[in-house]
């Protein structure tokens, strides 16, 4: 009988990353990233849809951090953790530069949030994606976002690209800011004309709606660099440059290749061509979303 050999399993990130090539402005701010773990003191969801295949802690990130020039950070709350933020409040509490999103159903009271505020979230995320299961229905959250605006947060959508136009109705309903995730997921494959990108620029035409230029590695249709995404970051740079905000998306779960973070920072050289394009994407508009500090 040939003895089986037990491996370690593969992380979703590089161990090593690169040192990206572009040197991002002074407090330059990823907002969207993760952490995972460590499972032996913040345990996965029972009911999650998905398992992380291991541990993202955050001295792993704040270390990937630094050697990408990245002095802030919006942790965003993982669907692995479910309902439970407290791996991502342990990292709020472990850095002051950092802010969070959290995962709340429509229904948390507004004491609970008020908690959260108090650990460092700024907002509350929602999923509309297959693969994360179904989320709450859109008039719930909207219900729910007129008690976020008394506690000063923004609703954060999480969506396929062709439910982008179904729930434009709704969203330019909201009384508070709302953040599209990985520029609304679209297939960058499709092209600049196609539909779904089309509902995303209408969207945007609405003040209160920002969009995170993250996720190139989840909409191309190529390997690294993702030249096939530029077009559509890039556009909604130029025409929504007060409103778009930008972050890596590690440790990068669901993706069959493990993007190199070096890479997705010296992409910001072409999403964003000019220093002040990405003073404004990296510094000033997470400033004012999030509440850092001048």
């Amino acid at each position: 009988m040939v003895p089986r050999i037990m491996t370690e399993p593969s992380p979703s990130f590089k161990a090593k990353p690169r040192t990206p090539r572009l040197k991002l402005p002074r407090g330059a701010c990823d907002t969207h990233f993760h952490v995972f773990g460590p499972q032996k003191r913040f345990p996965f969801a029972p009911d999650r849809s998905y398992t992380p295949t291991c541990d993202a802690p955050k001295e792993t990130l704040f270390a990937m951090h630094k050697q990408m020039g990245i002095e802030r950070g919006v942790v965003v709350q993982s669907a692995a953790h479910g309902f439970d933020n407290s791996a991502a409040a342990d990292l709020l509490a472990a850095n002051q530069n950092y802010r969070g999103v959290a995962l709340a159903p429509a229904s948390t009271p507004t004491a609970e949030l008020k908690r959260l505020r108090g650990q460092g979230f700024r907002g509350v995320r929602f999923h509309y994606m297959g693969h994360l299961g179904k989320g709450d229905p859109i008039e719930d959250v909207l219900a729910m976002a007129e008690r976020l605006a008394e506690i000063g947060w923004h609703l954060q959508i999480h969506m396929d690209g062709p439910r982008i136009a179904e729930l434009t109705p709704a969203l330019k309903r909201s009384p508070v800011p709302v953040v599209i995730d990985h520029m609304g997921r679209i297939d960058a494959g499709k092209g600049l004309e196609h539909a779904d990108f089309r509902a995303l620029l209408s969207l945007m035409a609405n003040k209160h709606v920002w969009v995170k230029v993250s996720g190139a590695e989840r909409i191309s249709r190529q390997s690294a660099p993702w030249k096939d995404a530029v077009p559509f970051a890039r556009k909604l740079v130029a025409e929504f440059g007060d409103r778009a905000v930008w972050g890596t998306d590690w440790p990068h779960p669901n993706l069959k290749v493990v993007p190199d973070d070096g890479d997705l920072v010296d992409l910001l050289g072409e999403i964003a061509p000019t220093e002040a394009q990405r003073k404004a994407l990296l510094v000033d508009n997470p400033r004012r979303l999030y509440g850092f500090p001048a």
